[in-house]
């Protein structure tokens, strides 16, 4: 089918297997995904297929007239693409839909691709995990501080020195994540382990 699939990332819980152990899962919900446009070698110069994703109460005027041509009633977020698993296999065409069991199944290995909660601007302690200074010997205002950040030579900062600044707000892939469950009344998925990002943020997942 495709390479990939879109959820929306709920909260972290604990469940139980058979054998009574404890397993770490994250709930996300994978609502059915509808195509609006198939991209073709010929035409496109690579093949994918193009999906519209989450809601949101306006849209433009260029994004209406293409739904509404293709009789597409929806107001979506955004669109992702995700490239086709075999080129031999039926793709489906735009104003269908796609549901999550018929990419992904269950204990299925995956990799999650999101955006990592922002913390704003933090220190090396926070940001990068140094130890404290000692409190003695006139360093009292100075505990948190990250320290000599040079010598004499080369008389300059070297490029990547871990320093006070924006933590966060990056993106991060989280590979060899296995799918737990899937409940297809409800769109709810169970992936063993945590992902990137904040609740109710997008997660790529793939293949």
């Amino acid at each position: 089918m495709i390479s990939g699939y879109i959820v929306k990332k709920r909260e972290m819980t604990s469940i139980f297997d058979k054998d009574g152990k404890r397993i770490s899962v994250t709930k996300c919900q994978a609502l059915p995904l509808t195509v609006t446009q198939v991209k073709t070698v010929d035409k496109d110069s690579y093949s994918a297929l193009q999906f519209a994703y989450g809601s949101k109460k306006t849209l433009d005027s260029a994004v209406s007239k293409k739904l509404a041509k293709l009789k597409i009633n929806l107001k979506p977020l955004k669109f992702i693409e995700f490239a086709p698993t075999s080129q031999d296999a039926e793709l489906p065409k735009p104003g269908e839909t796609v549901s999550f069991d018929a990419v992904f199944s269950e204990n299925d290995s995956v990799s999650a691709t999101g955006t990592s909660k922002g913390r704003g601007f933090a220190g090396v302690i926070k940001r990068h995990g140094f130890r404290r200074q000692p409190v003695t010997r006139g360093q009292s205002d100075r505990t948190r501080a990250p320290g000599s950040i040079g010598a004499q030579t080369p008389g300059k900062v070297l490029k990547g020195k871990k320093m006070p600044g924006h933590y966060g707000n990056k993106t991060i892939t989280v590979s060899n994540l296995k799918i737990y469950s899937y409940n297809p009344e409800t769109n709810e998925v169970m992936i063993r382990g945590s992902i990137p990002g904040h609740i109710n943020s997008w997660v790529i997942l793939n293949k």
